[in-house]
């Protein structure tokens, strides 16, 4: 008769690997067994200092960040993570609300789960960023050109002179898809997406940051540029 340990998959070698952190050891076992028998490599750490210390000798695909951990939180953490990394991360968290959920966006999470939480769903998450992120990176153009700065597709990554700029997701989700369609025009509609919330006036105030971080002029701007009554367009070089 098998063992309980000889029952369980070992992901290959070439598997995605996952970063947990969570100071909550029932979770961390948990989605290190879960996602493992689903094919991923995981590896679980407590802290934010723990985190540093193993992404500083190990190279992870996406990260799982709890944001109410003992001493440094998680939001903490990713502020500083997001000046020089640009990794998928999940937020985990028993908070809910939307004001929070938010916070955490802005910070660069790429997605927020709240606690409770099913594993298959967090799962499902995952595997939608990873292949999001792999299905960019097969592309033919993985990188945007114009004036002194670069937008990184695969990463979302923003760059002037090779020095990380600051974005928020939401500019992130912008600037990918102006620079998936560089010197052609995306609509209003394509940038508003599905998110009933959100008003023309919305995407003004967006790209008016935008071009505050970009453009030498942003009142004539060169990049960022407005079709009238259309929607707006990256210029490349």
């Amino acid at each position: 008769m098998p063992t309980a340990a000889a029952s369980l998959s070992i992901p290959a070698d070439t598997a995605a690997h996952i970063l947990i952190v969570d100071d909550d050891a029932r979770i961390g076992d948990l989605l290190k067994r879960y996602l493992g028998d689903n094919g991923y490599r995981v590896t679980v750490t407590k802290s934010a200092g723990d985190a540093r210390r193993a992404a500083s000798g190990l190279s992870f695909d996406l990260m799982v960040l709890d944001v109410m951990m003992p001493g440094e939180s998680g939001l903490e953490y990713l502020t500083e993570l997001r000046k020089t990394s640009a990794i998928p991360v999940i937020m985990l968290t028993a908070r809910g609300e939307a004001g929070d959920r938010i916070t955490g966006l802005e910070t660069g999470a790429n997605d927020y789960l709240g606690k409770p939480f099913e594993p298959r769903e967090l799962l499902l998450r995952i595997d939608n960023i990873l292949r999001a992120t792999q299905q960019t990176r097969s592309g033919s153009v993985d990188a945007v050109d114009f004036g002194r700065f670069r937008f990184a597709l695969s990463k979302r990554e923003l760059t002037k002179d090779g020095e990380m700029v600051r974005l928020t997701e939401r500019e992130r989700e912008i600037m990918a898809m102006l620079a998936a369609r560089p010197n052609a025009t995306v609509s209003r509609l394509d940038l508003l997406g599905d998110d009933p919330s959100k008003t023309d006036r919305a995407i003004d105030v967006q790209m008016t940051r935008l071009r505050r971080k970009i453009e030498e002029n942003p009142a004539s701007p060169a990049h960022l540029q407005t079709v009238r009554g259309v929607g707006y367009r990256l210029v490349s070089d």
